[in-house]
């Protein structure tokens, strides 16, 4: 039987699966009840993740965040379309694989659908340049933002990047305009656009995607304006600071909701979405025609009007007092 990827603090768990395996083989081979040893092991399991995972810490969600088996943005597509067509190509000659779109329907409302898109192993996430989108990533995106804006077609982008490539070659194709040029670009649009963070949400690259009416974010995904490894190097030049980056950054959905920057945090199955993935498409699928419902409700112009406002209302820039200056009487 294949093991299933346990993260660190998931270690105290494997003595229980490992019993739990026991018990299903011994059942499997001989004519001995084990349902009520089985019951009472799996409750305890069960219970212990959940204690687990209520008191992650910000660092330890990261990990969640990365689980190499988390729903990626084509698995929670595959959950809620069933007519899903998948659209290519910049028009410019790029067709990235980091970050895909597509038409689609969410009950009988046909939807544009656009996210970055992570492997599952080292090859495909070689092939899918590990979610982290070129130029031609972001230009295929606009595009289809402009194909949804023309149709009328609400916009579902799904977050789930380490952070746009930082590659030579993509500096010199436009990384910092393309990005740019979206940002721009989305606060015109005239239909609902709905971002959720079902992974990682790092720094521009999560940002090109991200100027929404509303922002949703998973209990164990992050979003944070540079990774805490980076962070930890640029402050104290030492990446094994991490976790005290990750800290300080407030990059979990209770800060940023408690901050302003996201509009709902959507609950995870005890374990993470790897452990209940539909459970974890039934829960962002509820959240997104509940927004959906009241966006529909406003006109192209009062969407553009609330999220402008929106953004603008973000941060606060604090004064400083005459006595932190210095200049106190």
């Amino acid at each position: 039987m294949a093991r299933r990827y346990l993260l660190d603090f998931e270690k105290p768990l494997v003595e229980l699966e490992q019993q739990i395996d026991q018990i299903r083989e011994l059942a499997r081979d001989s004519e001995v009840d084990v349902s009520q040893q089985l019951l009472q092991l799996e409750t305890l399991a069960a219970r212990r993740r959940e204690e687990i995972f209520q008191a992650l810490s910000p660092a330890e969600k990261i990990q969640v965040a990365r689980h190499p088996h988390r729903p990626s943005t084509l698995d929670f597509i595959q959950m809620f379309c069933d007519d899903w067509v998948e659209l290519h190509g910049d028009r410019r000659g790029s067709d990235d694989q980091a970050l895909v779109g597509g038409i689609g329907r969410i009950g009988e409302r046909p939807v544009m659908l656009i996210g970055h898109q992570k492997g599952r192993d080292t090859k495909e996430n070689v092939a899918r340049n590990f979610g982290m989108a070129t130029p031609g990533g972001y230009r295929k995106a606009l595009r289809l933002m402009d194909h949804a804006n023309r149709f009328h077609l609400p916009i579902l982008t799904f977050i789930d990047t380490p952070g746009a490539y930082a590659g030579l070659l993509a500096e010199e194709q436009g990384q910092g305009e393309a990005i740019a040029v979206n940002l721009r670009e989305m606060f015109r649009l005239r239909v609902p656009v709905i971002a959720t963070v079902i992974g990682e949400g790092g720094s521009g690259g999560a940002l090109g995607i991200g100027v929404a009416d509303r922002l949703l974010m998973f209990e164990h995904s992050v979003y944070t304006v540079a990774s805490p490894e980076a962070c930890a190097s640029i402050l104290w030049r030492d990446a094994a600071k991490a976790p005290e980056a990750a800290a300080a950054l407030k990059i979990t959905g209770p800060d940023l909701l408690s901050l302003g920057v996201v509009d709902e945090v959507i609950s995870e199955p005890a374990g993470g979405n790897n452990w209940a993935p539909l459970q974890a498409g039934e829960a962002l699928r509820e959240a997104i025609e509940r927004h959906l419902k009241e966006l529909l409700a406003l006109s192209g112009d009062q969407l553009r009007e609330s999220r402008y406002r929106k953004f603008r209302a973000m941060g606060r820039v604090l004064e400083p007092s005459a006595s932190e200056t210095g200049l106190a009487a």
